[in-house]
């Protein structure tokens, strides 16, 4: 084995191909189907679609919350490709029930539908990241996750846009309803190659007092100082990329009056530039788990974020696709847009290899889970933020430039509490790259 794995050569290998596969196609079928259900909402729920549309993300969400702690139990305690073969078949028997949803274009139950996706989704979460140390080795830990991230954004970007597109069909509602099903099935078959993997403390007693153990498991992983710290900047990456993703519709029909074809543009290159960034940071470490370019990829955020909010605003109109890659307003936008991505990227994946590895081996479910929990509230706090502020009159410019400003408050937080070797690490790394040193 290589001291610097090429990530491409893990998906030749059966210990890490099937996972992948059933993640990104877990992936698109849950962006396939919400995406669907939003348009569907927004042309069917006359009034009301905007609410609808936001408490369809609650909805999908809320498990995390109530159902993480629960979820790391069953992960640990027993056999994780089991348990992955499990949700796979629930996610299957789930779209079972949600095809008449379409079919009939029954809102009400595609909602019902929505919320276990959200409890499929919740249980397979941490059985993906903490299976990943099972099947590779320490030096090929940031590769695996790059990939797996990659993946995930590239699952996410071919959800969303055949959602959008397949159900306005005429017969769109039938093949969304088919094709969520097809996929399905697909990451059955995924499921069902992925390597046995040992349960990590077979003698765990499952709790059912759920409230006692989402506190326990928060409080558990807050001991653990190593294992914190990646927890509290994943959640703020997800805190920050869902503010922005949702307010991309938002700054384009109300700032550059542009068509929904610029929305799915936005979120194409952000998807892009996340995996990109994500492959950028595996060749950069070269199997080392380290933060080092960390500080680096949070400076890069709140940069390109203030100026991705700065391009929109002085951009004009920019009604459609053509209008935006034909003058230096719109692709000033998209190159912003494409770094503020790739950093996050860059961000992200360290501190998930970092949380794997750091976790107790007979805990990393639980603390994977735990990291869920946090995730969800601190992506609640970030929407009743930004709902706040829109309430008050605050632009899409305005609210993206807040969020810059206080991504680099948290930073300089967590930085805080960072060990002084990895700080001083991620500063030489941040001034070469700038070449100041």
């Amino acid at each position: 084995m290589t001291t610097t794995p090429d990530s491409f050569s893990l998906l030749r290998s059966r210990r890490f191909l099937p996972l992948f596969l059933t993640q990104t196609l877990g992936a698109l079928n849950d962006n396939l189907f919400k995406n669907a259900l939003v348009v569907l909402i927004l042309f069917k729920a006359a009034g009301g679609g905007a609410p609808l549309v936001a408490l369809s993300g609650g909805l999908f969400i809320l498990p995390y919350a109530f159902l993480s702690a629960t979820a790391g139990q069953l992960a640990d305690r027993f056999d994780k490709s089991r348990m992955i073969r499990i949700t796979k078949l629930w996610e299957a028997g789930i779209m079972l029930v949600g095809a008449p949803g379409f079919v009939f274009g029954s809102v009400p139950l595609l909602m019902a539908v929505l919320v276990g996706l959200g409890t499929q989704a919740a249980f397979f979460s941490p059985l993906k990241f903490s299976i990943l140390p099972q099947h590779l080795a320490e030096n090929e830990l940031i590769a695996g996750n790059a990939l797996i991230e990659a993946g995930t954004f590239a699952g996410i970007l071919v959800g969303t846009i055949a959602g959008g597109i397949l159900v306005l069909l005429p017969d769109g509602p039938e093949i969304i309803a088919a094709g969520c099903l097809a996929v399905a099935g697909a990451g059955i078959v995924s499921a069902y190659a992925v390597p046995r993997a040992e349960p990590a403390a077979p003698n765990l007693r499952i709790q059912l007092n759920i409230l006692h153990e989402t506190g326990h498991l928060v409080t558990q992983s807050q001991r653990a100082w190593m294992v914190w710290l990646p927890i509290l900047g994943i959640s703020w990456f997800w805190t920050i990329g869902a503010v922005l993703l949702a307010e991309f519709p938002v700054v384009v029909k109300q700032t550059l009056h542009g068509s929904g074809q610029v929305a799915t543009l936005f979120l194409t290159v952000f998807a892009v530039g996340v995996g990109a960034g994500s492959m950028l940071v595996g060749r950069l470490l070269k199997g080392d788990l380290s933060a080092r370019h960390v500080p680096l990829a949070t400076i890069g955020i709140s940069l390109f974020t203030w100026e991705f909010a700065r391009a929109c605003a002085a951009a004009g109109t920019l009604p459609d696709i053509a209008a935006v890659v034909s003058g230096l307003p719109g692709l000033r936008a998209l190159v912003d847009l494409f770094a503020l991505a790739v950093f996050g990227g860059i961000y992200s994946v360290p501190l998930y290899a970092i949380l794997q590895e750091q976790a107790p081996p007979q805990e990393r479910a639980r603390m994977i889970a735990a990291n869920n929990i946090v995730n969800a509230g601190f992506m609640v706090a970030g929407a009743v933020f930004s709902a706040v502020m829109a309430a008050f009159g605050a632009s899409p410019a305005v609210i993206m430039t807040v969020m810059a400003a206080a991504n680099l408050l948290m930073a300089a937080y967590i930085c805080s509490l960072l060990p002084r070797n990895i700080l001083q690490a991620g500063l030489r790394w941040s001034l070469a790259w700038f070449g100041l040193r």
